[in-house]
């Protein structure tokens, strides 16, 4: 019987999930072989730009869709969205305290072309849990399972579309707050780039 704990793995994740990653640590797997969900974080993310909230989304190539595994969605390059989610996360960041520190490390991510989806999302996790100075291995699910138990299945977990309840809400300084206020959950990049090494203790 799985007594496991099960999370998705997103692109960019929300504050939010890493909450959930240290509540859970170490027991828990990352899903790769869930079919692939449209309109969700794991190919998406939401960042605060001048306008309000913005969300960012990485394409798919035509034919992931439900019947594809996680990890065999493979990312498209029929434009330069690196470029565009490069461009948008500068003009969201460059004035915050922190970006500067980070973006020689974290341009890499929109240089280097990944074939799939979960491999990128993987390595950017990795990378920001390593910047976050977070003790996590992560350990990856072997096969599909079904009939899991309701209290570990977190695979569903935090949509675009709303606010979770089990939300830190708690506010910390947002580069335009002062035009559309604190905006709760969004992605992780936006915390670390605001408060740098003070991210660790907010989670």
């Amino acid at each position: 019987m799985q007594n496991t704990a099960i999370l998705p793995l997103f692109y960019l994740p929300p504050v939010g999930y890493f909450s959930k990653i240290q509540e859970l640590n170490p027991d828990f797997l990352l899903e790769q072989f869930e079919h692939f969900p449209k309109q969700t974080y794991r190919n998406r993310a939401s960042i605060y730009s001048p306008n309000g909230k913005l969300d960012i989304t990485v394409p798919v190539v035509r034919g992931s869709k439900m019947r594809t595994p996680l990890k065999d969605v493979k990312i498209s390059y029929d434009f330069n969205w690196q470029r565009l989610h490069w461009m948008s996360l500068e003009s969201c960041y460059r004035s915050s305290a922190y970006f500067e520190f980070y973006e020689d490390e974290f341009v890499h991510f929109y240089k280097k072309r990944f074939d799939f989806l979960f491999d990128y999302n993987l390595e950017l996790l990795q990378w920001l849990t390593k910047k976050m100075k977070f003790s996590t291995e992560y350990k990856l699910t072997t096969e599909y399972i079904d009939d899991l138990e309701p209290s570990l299945d977190y695979r569903e977990m935090m949509s675009p579309k709303k606010i979770s309840d089990d939300v830190n809400n708690k506010p910390y300084y947002q580069v335009f707050e002062d035009k559309h206020h604190f905006i709760p959950n969004l992605s992780i990049v936006d915390l670390l780039f605001n408060q740098g090494p003070q991210t660790r203790l907010y989670i």
